[in-house]
C-alpha cells in the first residue's frame, strides 16, 4: 500500500507561513502550500538552492523559494 499524504495544510502553519514566523517547511507541507505535486516541489527547491538538509530532515526554505519563483511572473 502506498503512502498517503495529507490533502491541506492546517490553517495554522498558512498562517505562520505568512506572518514570517516559519522560514522553513518540510517538503510534504511544502507541496501544499505552493499547491504542486511532492516531486515537483522537490525538483523546484532544488533548483532554487533553498534545500536544507539536517540530519536526516530535509527542510526548504520558503523565502527562496518565493524569490525564485518572482523570476517567472510574467511582464505584460
Amino acid at each position: 500500500m502506498g503512502y498517503m499524504r495529507k490533502k491541506e495544510c492546517s490553517e495554522e502553519v498558512k498562517q505562520l507561513i505568512k506572518d514570517g514566523r516559519k522560514k522553513f517547511v518540510r517538503v510534504d507541507e511544502g507541496a501544499i502550500l505552493y499547491s504542486m505535486g511532492v516531486h515537483t516541489f522537490r525538483k523546484l527547491a532544488d533548483e532554487a538552492r533553498a534545500v536544507y538538509h539536517i540530519k536526516k530532515t530535509v527542510l526548504i526554505n520558503t523565502k527562496i523559494i518565493d524569490e525564485y519563483l518572482e523570476h517567472f511572473r510574467d511582464e505584460i
